[in-house]
Order: C-alpha cells, then sequence, then structure tokens
C-alpha cells in the first residue's frame, strides 16, 4: 500500500526473520522489534510506524493492488474499484460480472474469481480490515462520462501545468490507457517540453501528437 520506508530488502529481512508472515503482521509491529533489525535505527523504526500508521487510510484500487493478484496491476484496480465500488462486491463478483469490466478478459477474470476464492485470502482482507486499513467507499462506482475508453496514451516532456501522475490520473479517470512506450496500438502521445526519443517514434510511426491543452479538451475540460 505504497508504505514509506518499507522496502523489498526490509520485507525479506523480517520474513526471513519470522518477524511476519502475512501482510496484517505489519500492522503489529512495535518499535522494540523494529528497533532489533540489524542496521535498523530507532529514529527510522519509529518513521516506518508512522508511516504504517498512515498506509491504514487508502483508497480501494490502492487496496485491491496491494493484496497482489495475478494480472491485477495498478491500472486494472482502478477499472475494477470504478465498476464494483466496494470491496465485497468485487470479492463476491461472479466471472461473467468482472469480465463486465474495461479490459477484464477470461484469464484475469479467472485470476480474480481464485483470488477471492481461497479462504486464507479473505481472511487476510478481514484481518486487514480488523487492524484499521479502510477507505471512501462513498466516491466509488462513479457513473460520470469516461470519453477515453480503448485509448492509450504515452506521456513524455514536462507539461505546462500537470504534473505527470496528474496526467496520468485524469487520463485513467476518464477511462484512457497510460503507456510507457510508444507502439502503433498508442493512440496519442502528449508531448510537453523537452520530449525526447518517445516524440521522435511517435512522428515515426504516424501516432496523433497533441499537448496539454488538446488532451485536457480530450477530456472534456
Amino acid at each position: 500500500m505504497d508504505i514509506e520506508g518499507l522496502g523489498e530488502k526490509l520485507v525479506d529481512q523480517l520474513v526471513d526473520g519470522g518477524v511476519i508472515s502475512v501482510l496484517p503482521d505489519l500492522y503489529y509491529l512495535g518499535l522494540p522489534k523494529l528497533a532489533a533489525l540489524d542496521r535498523m535505527a530507532e529514529k527510522s523504526a519509529s518513521n516506518l510506524l508512522a508511516a504504517l500508521e498512515a498506509s491504514k487510510s487508502t483508497t480501494l484500487s490502492r487496496f485491491v493492488y496491494s493484496l497482489g493478484i495475478r494480472h491485477v496491476g495498478e491500472a486494472t484496480a482502478k477499472e475494477l474499484a470504478r465498476h464494483f465500488g466496494s470491496l465485497d462486491a468485487l470479492m463476491d463478483a461472479t466471472l461473467e460480472q468482472l469480465q463486465g469490466v474495461a479490459d477484464v478478459g477470461p484469464v484475469v477474470a479467472q485470476s480474480i474469481r481464485t483470488f477471492f476464492e481461497q479462504p486464507h485470502n479473505r481472511e487476510v482482507v478481514e484481518q486487514l480490515r480488523a487492524c484499521g486499513v479502510h477507505w471512501d467507499e462513498s466516491q466509488a462506482a462513479a457513473t460520470t462520462p469516461r470519453p477515453l475508453v480503448g485509448k492509450t496514451f504515452v506521456l513524455t516532456g514536462a507539461l505546462p501545468n500537470l504534473t505527470r501522475d496528474e496526467a496520468k490520473e485524469r487520463t485513467e479517470s476518464a477511462g484512457g490507457k497510460v503507456a510507457g512506450s510508444v507502439s502503433q496500438k498508442t493512440g496519442y502521445v502528449v508531448a510537453g517540453a523537452e520530449a525526447g526519443s518517445k516524440l521522435a517514434k511517435a512522428q515515426g510511426l504516424g501516432v496523433t501528437i497533441i499537448d496539454e491543452s488538446e488532451l485536457m479538451a480530450l477530456l472534456g475540460h
């Protein structure tokens, strides 16, 4: 759940040392256990505990992504959260209902269904809820227009008003996909200042190149 200070090496150390075995165990770590780890100063341990506490307030899409469901990346997690609106609805969704989500085909749907059919995984979800992990479901299952469904975008260069993350978030919220590289399947390249090789490749492939203002127009702003 994007916990600051919790890197892969530290997770391996916690697991190998028998300190944690499942994700909810993180929320029961105390200062003495963390401070006793190799190369873990008391201040670093305190900072990590604060980050763990802050991570309890998250979003449904981030929570779904953090579960590590096979084939479910960040973009798919966002689509699932938007479509179902609540974790309970997602956990109980049928294969047919799952395949009604944008970009979720038979393989991904089966992976999600298999994950939530396993009692251990449902137990982990409930343990995380019991630890205080929560999110606002009132804004999920939005019915706002999604004009970019089916379109793939690549962002390159510095945009005048939006950060890269803001542009990505707005594009994905409108149903678009944001890819990291340009291909023949790319619909638009959004180019800002000092755009590099991605812009050149887009020009070579004949991909439509737009700026920030044109992206905003596509978004309906």
